[in-house]
Formats: structure tokens, C-alpha cells, sequence
């Protein structure tokens, strides 16, 4: 069953007042929430969502601050002065003489063209027959035909990203989510992976534990562990984590036995949560912030599978028609929902674009954003010029803010119907003696739960590590690859009470999902004996 998106109210240390944001899906109404001022275009130009916010934004209280989570490394880092002095490129007649910033007569790119779909036309075909070729020139700034060119895109730029992909991050923040506090900020990443790296780096020191669901996404995990900071599970029930564990682990932490102080960081996904495809409903999402309030806890939610959400399984219930339905459909954010600032949002189009662009954004607090873009001046610096290139010429030209909804809403259809294909297939082929399954209201993954004790080799003194190992080979010499649910447990030194496989209804055909889930059927019935 789908969890529900209900009105709630999560009380915090700060009044907030109900504001009205503008809508932007009206033209008229974007148009006049982005009156405050132009979008640099410069090379290398400054920017911040500050500059993008819409003015009842700004009737808000601002976060609390966060100075007792920064790291000593967080702490060490200064602004880039070579990237501070940018801000004088915009005085009128200037002459640079001062970073090296490479002419782009030397950049062998006249201009880059792509072809994309017009709304609703999303299909392969469509876009074949019917899509629009955009185009982006070296010069096209200032021969007035657009807002960003290869001139600026393909030269460095600030660390937090070009203006332009930053108004549209910033805008489409205030759409979805609509923080209840003033001073939050946008920040683009080199993808969620990086952006995790740096949120370990930027809040936590080696040795610190962090919280995480029991079953945790594996490469958040292996982040973690080179960095030296440990993991505490928590536990999860359909749903995913539970709030009342989470509570027990926090009020019951004993710094002698753990070797080290309680955490202050909760590491969750908490829509088609990866691997588990559990789904926190509303209700759950305020009580975790309930307790993480209680106990002074930072959330970093990492969110990729947030538009992936769907209807219930064989239910009656129809997908929204509208881009207004839709939003209103939506789970609220632990962004939407965070009255004190203590959440950090990693933002990602790998799942509803393309995993190969390596753009993401972070959403959160001034302090902490402010955090990411001085580690980014040093690291990634910021990211790929062709990728934002790319994104703004179809996100903010070809598509705006109501075509990128209407994309979203065509991509929830498109997991919906993948899912049902996966879901009928193991209705078919599986045998539900020895396996079962909570159909996933988001996401892009399914989750079996086998009964590893009623294996016959259990009776033999085999181990937990045996029998996945023998289920999981038998399924891979049969052709289906599968995921073991050990891969993804977030403390290593617990026992494993039960055995968890996972697949994925992301990339394969729906004769070859069918297929495999065939195949796996076969292992199990030869694993058990049936």
C-alpha cells in the first residue's frame, strides 16, 4: 500500500508564517517572481539563490546554526581568492589581466546542437519524429540569443555552479518544496556520490559514527568507511527506518562501549529507499524529524527516486492529470517539512535525466551550502560545462519549469508500468513458500525477503554467507543477476536474522524482466527443494 501524503504539523523552536509563493507554471507569475533582477551571464559570474528566491521567501525565519557539526577540515577551508576575484569582472569596462581564463577563441567549439522532446511527445519515437533541435552557440550572449553560451559554459566558472542552472535549481527548490525557513541555498554537485563524500568530509571527523537505515544504499556505505567514520543501523519495517528505534539508539548510546560520541548525522532515503524500495509515509517522516529534533539530529536526505513515486499496486486510484495534482500528490520532503534548518537535501538528475551528466545540487541551510561551495573550489570545482550546457538548453529553453513537471509526471508513468511488469512476473514465476515481497510505491527496485532457515542446508550446519551465496549462485548460472541483500547492511557486525535479495525494474526490457525473474524462480526451487 502506497504510504499517504497527509497534512501535518511539526512543531519547531521558530514561528513560521504561512507565506503564498508565486506560481511559477504560470508564465505571467515566473515572470514576475524573476523581476528582482537578471541572471549574470559573465564568465566565471557570481551567483546565489539568494537571487532567485521569490519574495515570500524572505518573510521567513532563518536556520539555526550549525557551527558545533562542522568538521576541523570544514572549519580550515577559506573562500578561493583567485574565484572571489571574479566579482569585479562586472564593472564596466574592465580589463582582465588576472585569472587564467583561457580566451575562448581557443575553444575548438563553434556550437553543440541536441534534439529533445516537446511536451507531451516523451517517447523515443516522438522525439524521432516530432522533437526540437536546440542549439547552443560560442557568441550567443551577446548576439542576444540566449542566456548562456559556450563561450561562458566551457571556461571555469563558481563553484556553486553557472547562474543560470542555479535560478532553475533554485526556482524548481521553491516549486516542489517550498523550505519554511529564509536562508537556504543551492549549490550544484558533480553528482549525489560526490556530494556525499564532501558532506562526510564537511560534517563529520574521523572516527564519528553516523545513523543509517539497517539496510543502507552499499556505496554511501563505502564512502563512509575510507573516511574512518562508522555506521550505526537503525531499524526498518516496510515503511524503512523507524522512528522509534532511531529514538531507542540515540537515548541508549553509551560512548565507552561504541568508542565514540553519539552521532549528530542521519544519513536516510526515504523514497524508494535503495535497496529496500520502502517508502516513509508522511505521518513516519514527522515522527523522524520529531526525534531528530529531540536529540539534536543533522538529516542528510538523499533524495533520487523522490518524482518515482506511483499509485499502489492493482489499484484504482488514477495517476495525476495535472502539474498541480501532481505536486499535491507528492510525500513531503524532510526539506518541505524542516521548520529548523537541519536538513540537507541531495538533489540528483541522474534518475530522471542522465546518470552520465554528473550534475546534482544540494539544497540547505546558507552556513552548510556555503561549506560545500568552499570545498568545491578546491575539489571539483564545479560541474561539467557541456553537462550544464546541456540541462539549461533543455530545462530552462526547451522545456521551463511546467514542461520539466510534465516530464516528471511521464517518467512516474513509465516506473509505474515497469513495475507492474516485474510485479506480474513474480506473481507468475516465483515460488511464495520460499520467497515474498511489499510491491514498492516508488523507486526503481523490488525487495525479497527468502526464509534462509527453511533451506536444507541450514540443517546442515550451513552459514547465513552459505546459503545467499548458493541462492545467489544458482540464480546467476541460470542467467539472473540479482543483488544480495548482505552487499547493503549497514553495520557489518550485527547477525543478519533474516536474507534479503534485490532487483531492479530500471533498465531491462519487459521480456527479459519477465525472463529473469523466470530464472530466479528456478533457483529458488532448486535451492529449496520444491
Amino acid at each position: 500500500m502506497a504510504p499517504s501524503a497527509v497534512e501535518m504539523e511539526v512543531k519547531g523552536e521558530t514561528d513560521t508564517t504561512a507565506v503564498v509563493v508565486p506560481n511559477p507554471l504560470d508564465i505571467n507569475g515566473l515572470a514576475s517572481w524573476r523581476k528582482k533582477g537578471a541572471v549574470p551571464t559573465g564568465t566565471a559570474a557570481f551567483s546565489s539563490s539568494d537571487m532567485f528566491k521569490s519574495p515570500a521567501c524572505y518573510t521567513k525565519p532563518k536556520a539555526k546554526r550549525w557551527d558545533h557539526i562542522l568538521s576541523t577540515e570544514a572549519k580550515s577551508r577559506k573562500p578561493s581568492s583567485l574565484k572571489g576575484a571574479a566579482k569585479y569582472l562586472s564593472r564596466p569596462g574592465m580589463i582582465s589581466l588576472g585569472g587564467g581564463l583561457p580566451s575562448s577563441e581557443n575553444f575548438p567549439f563553434e556550437e553543440l546542437s541536441m534534439k529533445v522532446p516537446k511536451a507531451p511527445g516523451f517517447s523515443e519515437g516522438e522525439i524521432r519524429a516530432s522533437g526540437r533541435t536546440i542549439t547552443a552557440g560560442k557568441h550567443d550572449i551577446r548576439e542576444g540569443k540566449s542566456l548562456l553560451d559556450l563561450e561562458v559554459a566551457l571556461n571555469y566558472g563558481q563553484s556553486v555552479g553557472f547562474a543560470q542552472m542555479v535560478r532553475f535549481v533554485t526556482e524548481h527548490t521553491e516549486i516542489v518544496h517550498d523550505p519554511a525557513y529564509s536562508d537556504w541555498n543551492c549549490c550544484l554537485t558533480a553528482g549525489s556520490t560526490m556530494a556525499w563524500d564532501a558532506t562526510l568530509r564537511i560534517l563529520c571527523e574521523r572516527g564519528n559514527y553516523i545513523l543509517a537505515e539497517e539496510y543502507a544504499f552499499a556505496s554511501a556505505l563505502e564512502t563512509a568507511a575510507p573516511l574512518g567514520i562508522r555506521v550505526a543501523a537503525v531499524k526498518m519495517d516496510e515503511q524503512g527506518l523507524l522512528p522509534g528505534n532511531l529514538d531507542e539508539v540515540l537515548s541508549n548510546w553509551d560512548e565507552k562501549e561504541r568508542g565514540a560520541a553519539k552521532p549528530h548525522l542521519l544519513y536516510i532515503v526515504p523514497s524508494g529507499q535503495n535497496p529496500t524500495g520502502a517508502t516513509q509515509s508522511a505521518e513516519r517522516r514527522a515522527e523522524v524529524y520529531k526525534v531528530c529534533q529531540k536529540h539534536d539530529i543533522f538529516i542528510v536526505e538523499d533524495e533520487p527516486y523522490y518524482f518515482l513515486q506511483m499509485e499502489p499496486y492493482k489499484s484504482d486510484v488514477p495517476p495525476p492529470s495535472t502539474r498541480e495534482e501532481f505536486l499535491k500528490v507528492l510525500l513531503p520532503s524532510f526539506l518541505k517539512i524542516d521548520v529548523d534548518g537541519r536538513v540537507l537535501r541531495l538533489e540528483s538528475f541522474s534518475k530522471v535525466l542522465a546518470p552520465g551528466s554528473r550534475v546534482g545540487w544540494i539544497v540547505a541551510p546558507e552556513q552548510i551550502a556555503q561549506r560545500f561551495a568552499h570545498h568545491f573550489d578546491t575539489s571539483t570545482q564545479n560541474p561539467s560545462g557541456f553537462s550544464q550546457m546541456c540541462l539549461f538548453k533543455l530545462l530552462e529553453e526547451g522545456w521551463g519549469h511546467a514542461g520539466y513537471l510534465d516530464w516528471l509526471m511521464h517518467l512516474r508513468l513509465e516506473y509505474t508500468a515497469r513495475r507492474d511488469i516485474l510485479l506480474g512476473a513474480c506473481e507468475k514465476y516465483l515460488p511464495q513458500e520460499v520467497v515474498s515481497w511489499v510491491p514498492p510505491s516508488a523507486g526503481m527496485f523490488q525487495w525479497f525477503e527468502v526464509p534462509w532457515k527453511n533451506h536444507p542446508g541450514y540443517a546442515k550446519g550451513l552459514s547465513h554467507v552459505e546459503i545467499e551465496e548458493s541462492i545467489f549462485t544458482a540464480a546467476v548460472d541460470r542467467g539472473a543477476l540479482l543483488c544480495r541483500g548482505s552487499w547493503f547492511r549497514a553495520d557489518k557486525n550485527m547477525a543478519e536474522e533474516k536474507m534479503f535479495f534485490r532487483a531492479t525494474f530500471a533498465a531491462a526490457s519487459a521480456e527479459k524482466m519477465q525472463e529473469a525473474i523466470k530464472r530466479f524462480g528456478e533457483a529458488l526451487r532448486a535451492e529449496f527443494g520444491i
